[in-house]
């Protein structure tokens, strides 16, 4: 094999992974059982429009 024919996949993705392992400290933490009932309460609040309008 010559060195060529190698596409550096993973070299090409340590840079993606050395970023989404390290944590901002001025990022905002939000918990995702937070995130999960503010959707179920968006959900539910536009289905009351819906019913509301039609």
């Amino acid at each position: 094999m010559s060195s060529g024919s190698n596409s550096g996949g993973l070299m090409s993705s340590a840079g993606l992974v050395r970023y989404f392992d390290s944590q901002d400290r001025n990022a905002i933490a939000i918990n995702p059982k937070t995130v999960l009932a503010f959707c179920i309460l968006f959900g539910v609040f536009v289905q009351v429009l819906s019913l509301a309008v039609a």
